[in-house]
């Protein structure tokens, strides 16, 4: 069986390797860090706007995090999280203030990642 391309963003998560409770998931081809049990960054190198660093996050807490760290925006897609660009000039300096943040434990970053819903044969129409 071949081996799955990896992702040229991966490297981001590098960064929380030594970290306990850090761990990497796959999410829609992406790479996504949890710690601490709360979803932080996803990386992302698929085509635009999925190409970059998105940021998990509420919406009342990015005007503060834009304020810190100005090369954030709003996901154009996904409203409720911040992101940069891999073509961003700052892209990579952006990527390191997110990461200190992230390793700060910044109550700004992380969502509670919602629970996956199990498919049994009692909810299947009919049965």
């Amino acid at each position: 069986m071949p081996s799955a391309i990896r992702n040229s963003l991966a490297w981001i998560l590098d960064a929380f390797e030594r970290e306990p409770t850090f761990i990497s998931k796959r999410m829609f081809g992406c790479d996504a860090a949890y710690l601490d049990g709360l979803i932080c960054l996803v990386a992302a190198d698929r085509t635009p706007p999925w190409n970059g660093l998105l940021v998990c996050t509420s919406k009342e807490r990015h005007a503060a995090l834009i304020e810190d760290v100005p090369g954030l925006r709003q996901h154009p897609d996904l409203g409720k999280w911040l992101y940069v660009p891999q073509d961003d000039p700052a892209f990579e300096d952006t990527v390191e203030q997110v990461t200190a943040l992230v390793l700060a434990r910044d109550p700004r970053i992380g969502v509670e990642p919602k629970p996956r819903r199990r498919r049994g044969k009692s909810e299947l129409p009919g049965a």
